[in-house]
């Protein structure tokens, strides 16, 4: 039997429906050479002429020592994440019923959405409702701009975010991370591994980057946004000479002079 990296690993996925990290991986091939070398201690003490416990069963080292062998006794993490990756590929090529989830918690085997509906008939659940326009608006203003407040993300989209916030909060792809260091420390939000698994990324830093505005210029513009300016009669077009003559009604009539006595 040839050493197979990437059909163990779709074994290991098969086996759980939890997430496996490459630690896990790397754990399993440890028990492996530990229990190898476990079931070859005792042939070695009779070699040695010490006596065992038990009888010893006779050595089969020809058929195994060459899978033993082929097993590497440290896999490293780039070796893990190219078998993973060759292995998610042939899988989409052949438009296999699975396919691999990459999170932050590890690697989870997962049905392909092509025949999702399948096993959601199977069990009976009702069809998942996509979200609204502006819970999507309102999720990628919390993941590109987290940690966030309430006042920050209505500023940006101009409207109420209660009723977006809300559902997210309720999905769980959005919680509360803490409190800003501003007046009345209003509650700040922050995205979820949940999140990371709704998207398929493995880290905030795979988001695809903005190519419209710099996280410095929208920082400008809720500033501004949420700093009232005072306007002043020229700002909104009010000529001069009105200013003047406003001025003048504006201002008390003098006393009158009052008759000598």
């Amino acid at each position: 039997m040839e050493f197979n990296l990437k059909k163990i690993i779709k074994a290991l996925l098969f086996s759980t429906s939890e997430a496996v990290s490459i630690k896990d991986i790397q754990k399993v091939v440890q028990r492996y050479h530990a229990q190898a070398a476990a079931e070859r201690q005792p042939d070695l003490l009779e070699a040695a002429g010490e006596p065992t416990l038990a009888p010893v069963t006779p050595p089969v080292q020809e058929v195994i020592q060459d899978i033993i062998d082929q097993v590497p006794t440290l896999l490293t993490a780039t070796q893990i994440r190219e078998a993973v990756d060759a292995l998610e590929a042939e899988m989409r090529d052949a438009n296999d019923a699975c396919r691999i989830l990459q999170g932050p918690e590890g690697f989870r085997l997962v049905i392909s959405p092509a025949y999702a509906d399948w096993v959601r008939l199977l069990r009976g659940e009702p069809r998942p409702q996509r979200l609204s326009p502006a819970s999507l608006e309102t999720l990628s203003i919390v993941a590109y701009r987290q940690p966030v407040t309430r006042s920050e993300m209505e500023a940006i989209r101009g409207v109420s975010v209660d009723s977006a916030l809300n559902r997210l909060l309720e999905l769980e792809l959005v919680a509360v991370t803490g409190r800003a260091d501003l007046p009345g420390r209003p509650i700040q939000y922050g995205t979820t591994d949940k999140f990371l698994d709704f998207t398929g990324l493995r880290s905030l830093g795979e988001l695809p980057a903005s190519d419209v505005l710099s996280p410095a210029q929208i920082s400008e513009w809720i500033t501004r946004a949420t700093t009232p300016v005072a306007v002043g009669d020229s700002e909104v077009g009010l000529p001069l000479e009105d200013q003047s003559s406003a001025a003048i009604a504006t201002e008390p009539p003098p006393d009158e002079e009052k008759p000598a006595e």
